[in-house]
């Protein structure tokens, strides 16, 4: 499976492509989108629009991993990350992707263990999770590997369950 992990921001969108092989899970492309802030809005999100239909489009994974919008104290932040997200899964459903949601808390649970983990323990187990030699920088990008991790833990916990029940169903 290849999840594409987003962390939708509209100055700053993270993305981390994570394959999983054999071997485990492997990077494939880590990074983030950035738009000035300076740009008019409708700008900003026509451009994020673009650079997202254009990485999806280049990667083609199989399911796109959002951070769920759970809580902002700062009202003009909640917005512009809701409409990031918006477009990241708009565009991901557009290119036949799953698209599926994580909380911050789901996240960190599945990578550090700790659903309070903070930023530090995310980037040092994703660092160590893809084998990479320095910790993903800036962190929206730590985050967006993360949510890839995260889905490809739960999706395979979820064929193990199904092919349990299914043998267990026929005894």
């Amino acid at each position: 499976m290849f999840v594409l992990g987003i962390d939708p921001g509209l100055s700053r969108c993270g993305y981390g492509a994570v394959r999983a092989t054999a071997a485990g899970p492997r990077a494939e492309a880590i990074g983030v989108i950035r738009t000035d802030p300076h740009t008019p809005l409708p700008n900003r999100l026509a451009e994020l629009q673009r650079e997202l239909r254009d990485l999806i489009g280049e990667l083609r994974p199989d399911a796109v991993a959002v951070e769920r919008v759970f809580f902002q104290v700062n009202v003009r932040t909640a917005m512009s990350v809701g409409q990031a997200s918006g477009l990241a899964m708009a565009e991901a459903i557009g290119a036949g992707c799953e698209v599926v949601q994580y909380s911050p808390n789901e996240v960190k649970l599945a990578v550090t263990g700790d659903g309070s983990a903070d930023k530090a323990q995310v980037q040092s187990m994703v660092r160590r999770l893809l084998a990479l030699r320095q910790e993903p920088r800036p962190a929206d990008a730590a985050d967006a590997a993360a949510l890839a991790l995260c889905h490809l833990a739960r999706s395979g916990l979820a064929r193990r369950v199904a092919v349990a029940a299914s043998t267990g169903a026929r005894r």
